[in-house]
């Protein structure tokens, strides 16, 4: 039997969920199940709000503009996001869409844009970062949203840093090139799974100051992800996938 269920349409919801619990649809949510979808009345979703659970939810229609749903039974107890970081230079809007979409997919569970001296693109719509990750969570039944931190410059991140999280810069001039033993080597010298952290850089790449501002600090990994020079979104998902599967909650 699958694990989730795939079938059912999922929605996010920004109210408290408990049997009975009634949902005033906002008028985008209403118009998309009642004229797109076209839903009939009494029609089954899952909704969940991030807090209290995935629930089974029928849907109830006040005309063509108005809906509401109902909470009948959880589906699926709440779970916790995951325990890693993703620290990222922003890029275009549209790249950066899917960047965040990754993101979520892959287990993020704070995401941190973080200033350089070459990102581009300063200027961040939070509303559209968190439809961003709204969106990802509702079509991989993802129940807990990850947290969107305020953007900040990239020394202020290292200057209050844990050293307690393993960062792992990707950096395309590592002295080590296999991925996999830098990883591994991590995994033995911070001993088992420690606290993650994963920083992709901008598209024009790190300043000479940023990179040694990195190297310097005993908590910062190099890792290189491969021969390859990979765009921001790219090399986002290849090193989210490296580290969950070496470090992260792809393992036991």
């Amino acid at each position: 039997m699958a694990r989730y269920d795939f079938t059912t349409r999922r929605l996010y919801v920004d109210a408290p969920l408990a049997p009975g619990a009634k949902v005033p649809l906002d008028r985008p949510q209403a118009h998309y199940l009642c004229n797109v979808l076209r839903l009939a009345e009494g029609a089954e979703l899952l909704v969940f709000n991030g807090r209290d659970g995935e629930w089974l939810a029928s849907l109830s229609l006040d005309g063509r503009k108005s809906a509401a749903l109902t909470a009948r039974s959880m589906t699926r107890p709440q779970s916790r996001a995951g325990d890693l970081h993703y620290l990222f230079a922003p890029v275009k809007h549209a790249r950066q869409d899917y960047l965040v979409q990754k993101a979520v997919e892959m287990g993020a569970g704070l995401l941190q844009p973080v200033l350089t001296r070459h990102t581009h693109a300063e200027r961040l719509i939070e509303t559209r970062m968190r439809a961003n990750v709204i969106e990802a969570a509702e079509q991989c039944g993802i129940l807990a949203l990850p947290q969107i931190a305020a953007p900040a410059r990239l020394d202020a991140v290292l200057a209050g840093w844990s050293g307690e999280r393993l960062l792992v810069f990707c950096d395309e001039d590592a002295e080590e090139h296999d991925p996999i033993a830098s990883l591994q080597a991590a995994k033995a010298r911070f001993g088992g799974k420690p606290p993650l952290a994963v920083l992709i850089g901008p598209e024009g790449g790190f300043d000479p100051a940023e990179r040694a501002a990195l190297v310097a600090q005993g908590f910062v990994l190099r890792l290189s992800l491969g021969p390859r020079i990979l765009r921001a979104d790219t090399a986002a998902v290849a090193a989210l996938a490296l580290i969950q599967a070496v470090l992260g909650d792809w393992r036991s």
